[in-house]
């Protein structure tokens, strides 16, 4: 990845823009999850229900304070399995946007092992939204082509690199009792 075309993606996230982005097993859409109208926007793109909530991948876990925070029970589970594909339901911040957590207390949050995920949260500065490239109810989308032919032009940005090697979307699981809510 350039770093000209980082820098466009940060940008046109900065801008309140949707960027399609390569994590551990699929294509996800991101946008920045403090930016409510970008937040809706995205929904929007995905026929998705604003109650589901949406899952945030960080760089790194300095990027969580605010967003949610890591409860002693599973603590060092949770820190183990990152960075990598584990995605954790963690109790929202005080700090937290509505329309992040959805209907809930918790948010879904993961620290990304895929480079260009991760380098790209880095260079925005916090944690992103990162849900599947697709309308709801279709296949996740595993490459660049496919999420344009897929989402088209409703999207402002794809970063094109490989998927990480996952096969499925990644686990999730309830951060307090450790239960696989998404296996």
């Amino acid at each position: 990845m350039t770093a000209l075309k980082l820098g466009q993606a940060v940008q046109i996230l900065k801008a309140g823009g949707i960027v399609a982005c390569p994590t551990e097993a699929v294509y996800g859409l991101s946008c920045d999850p403090l930016q409510k109208p970008a937040v809706e926007r995205l929904l929007a793109i995905k026929s998705r229900n604003i109650g589901k909530g949406l899952i945030l991948v960080a760089s790194s876990i300095e990027q969580l304070p605010g967003f949610v925070s890591i409860p002693e029970e599973n603590r060092e589970a949770i820190l183990m399995s990152w960075p990598g594909p584990a995605t954790w339901l963690l109790p929202a911040g005080n700090d937290a946007p509505a329309w992040i957590k959805g209907d809930h207390d918790t948010i879904a949050m993961r620290v990304t092992a895929h480079p260009l995920m991760a380098e790209l949260c880095e260079a925005f500065g916090h944690c992103l939204v990162s849900t599947s490239a697709n309308s709801s109810g279709e296949p996740p989308a595993r490459s660049g082509l496919q999420v344009q032919q897929q989402l088209g032009r409703q999207i402002d940005l794809i970063l094109h690199a490989e998927t990480g090697t996952t096969l499925k979307p990644t686990t999730i699981r309830n951060a307090i009792t450790g239960k696989i809510i998404r296996g």
